[in-house]
């Protein structure tokens, strides 16, 4: 027996303290895949509008079709990962693609942009969901540190979010490093970064895959920890020669934004048709903790909706209607920077706070279910939406305070602390072993649904702001932000509401 299976799954599952040495090693090699794919985010509104010269209402809704494929395929590497890779080999196989995509990019981001883009969208579906499935393996059913664990992960993923959405944007525009890299390679350089932060990724988990024990391994392993017979080694390669075979599909889809509109009024029905195939074959208590799973779904597609303006209508706002000055003038710093990266620098000191204040509250027997720490998610969006409204107040000639920007930045990250980490924790809890890899698709799949809605709501508002002053832009800006305030507010009332309901599909998981 090799090395990395020598330990059994009770005693990874075994540990003292608040969280697994193992969560160190995924933490990391997460941190450098979003280090890639935020990169990428980061830079795809404006290098569109700025260097492909699409208007801002086209860009809007590319950056939402693009984000949209990049969730939506999660549900297929959850699928993958589950039925015929593995965790593990669907990580690397996605790392892989990223790789291959990016290093396109850096190539020649103008004349690959879209075929490097498919790389990178299905590399990131096959490595998502499966590094956070491993995650929740880590611990047993039942022990309250989970939710501390996937704070901590969360703060891994904004790390990464942080660097290369301030690092590669700032790259490509000219703010860092324009002594060393001339103009004409400054955007190759921004995308071959994402490049070498996925390939540190791998190579971190590779050294990591020894202390995993049975975790991640791949179905018909002897011991992997779901038992299934071992399928036909060529049914693994299919998979990879059929990824292959869908990146110049996936290319025409992203780059014509109406296929986004038909494949998105596919899969979900889709999807949920399969899932209620698969409920048929669970227990009772499964089957309701499966609904359950479906709420938190559902009201996240909403969430998604409204928080994901950061990479569309609100890239196009900081451009355009923010000053540059921090601190009273103190400092003075990139608008799209603080965009970008503000948020993810805000859940990197926040977050183990978070996950501290969980394990506290839960010794004291008075933490707040999930799905009422869902309802203050969506609240505390709402009240971050209303302090943009108010940077309408602050704004001289159209141009909006740059504090006042980071102060709702705070705001809102309280309310993402409030949901998203506890979204990854809760899909793993609910989740019958055999269907954690499609559960966690599901999430991130309505994390596509999110983006997409985000880009149509950001087009909206492009669309109305064409052709007006600066002034007038603001107030159009300013008062869609109101409008998405109200909706998360009400959104997060009716979660409240119903928990008692969803608490009690959920049988005992908190």
């Amino acid at each position: 027996m090799t090395n990395n299976q020598k330990q059994t799954l009770e005693e990874v599952q075994t540990f003292e303290g608040k969280y697994p040495k193992q969560i160190w090693s995924l933490f990391f090699s997460e941190m450098w895949e979003r280090f890639c794919f935020y990169g990428m985010r980061g830079m795809l509104v404006f290098f569109m509008i700025s260097q492909l010269n699409f208007q801002e209402k086209e860009a809007n809704l590319q950056y939402g079709a693009t984000q949209a494929f990049v969730y939506a395929f999660t549900f297929i590497g959850g699928l993958f990962a589950d039925k015929i890779l593995g965790f593990r080999k669907s990580l690397f196989w996605g790392g892989l693609l990223m790789i291959v995509g990016s290093v396109f990019l850096s190539i020649d981001p103008h004349a690959f942009f879209f075929f490097g883009l498919s790389f990178i969208i299905v590399g990131t579906g096959f490595f998502k969901p499966n590094i956070s499935t491993m995650v929740g393996e880590l611990y047993k059913e039942g022990d309250n540190r989970r939710d501390a664990g996937f704070s901590l992960f969360y703060a891994g993923i904004n790390l990464g979010a942080f660097l290369g959405g301030y690092v590669c944007v700032a790259i490509g525009k000219g703010y860092l490093l324009s002594s060393v890299i001339d103009e004409a390679h400054r955007w190759n350089v921004a995308f071959g970064l994402a490049a070498i932060g996925m390939l540190v990724s791998l190579i971190n988990f590779w050294f990591t895959k020894r202390h995993l024990g049975p975790i991640g391994l791949q179905p018909g392993h002897p011991d992997a920890i779901v038992k299934t017979k071992a399928l036909p080694k060529w049914v693994e390669y299919l998979v990879y020669i059929g990824t292959l075979g869908l990146i110049p599909v996936i290319q025409l889809m992203v780059s014509k934004t109406e296929f986004t509109d038909y494949f998105m009024y596919t899969i979900g029905p889709l999807t949920l048709i399969y899932l209620f195939f698969e409920m048929t074959k669970v227990e009772k208590a499964e089957r309701h903790k499966l609904i359950a799973a479906l709420v938190f779904i559902l009201f996240s597609i909403i969430f998604w909706g409204i928080y994901e303006q950061s990479g569309g209508s609100l890239s196009i706002f900081a451009a355009k209607n923010l000053n540059d000055s921090i601190l009273g003038g103190l400092v003075h710093l990139d608008p799209n920077g603080v965009n970008n990266s503000g948020g993810a620098l805000f859940i990197i000191a926040l977050a183990p706070l978070f996950g501290i204040l969980w394990i506290w509250m839960a010794r004291r027997r008075f933490e707040p279910n999930t799905i009422i720490k869902f309802g203050l998610g969506f609240i505390f969006l709402g009240l971050g939406y209303y302090v943009l409204f108010g940077t309408r107040f602050f704004a001289i000639d159209g141009i909006a305070s740059l504090d006042i920007f980071s102060l709702a930045l705070i705001v809102i990250t309280v309310g993402e602390l409030c949901l998203s980490p506890i979204g990854l924790s809760i899909m793993t809890k609910l989740s019958p072993a055999r269907l954690q890899g499609i559960m966690m698709g599901m999430w991130f799949l309505a994390s596509a649904y999110g983006q997409y809605v985000a880009g149509l709501i950001g087009a909206n508002m492009a669309d109305a702001r064409e052709g007006s002053t600066l002034v007038e832009q603001l107030l159009v800006y300013t008062d869609s932000y109101k409008e998405l305030g109200h909706y998360s507010i009400i959104a997060g009332v009716i979660l409240i509401a119903i928990s008692p309901l969803v608490k009690k599909l959920m049988h005992g998981v908190n």
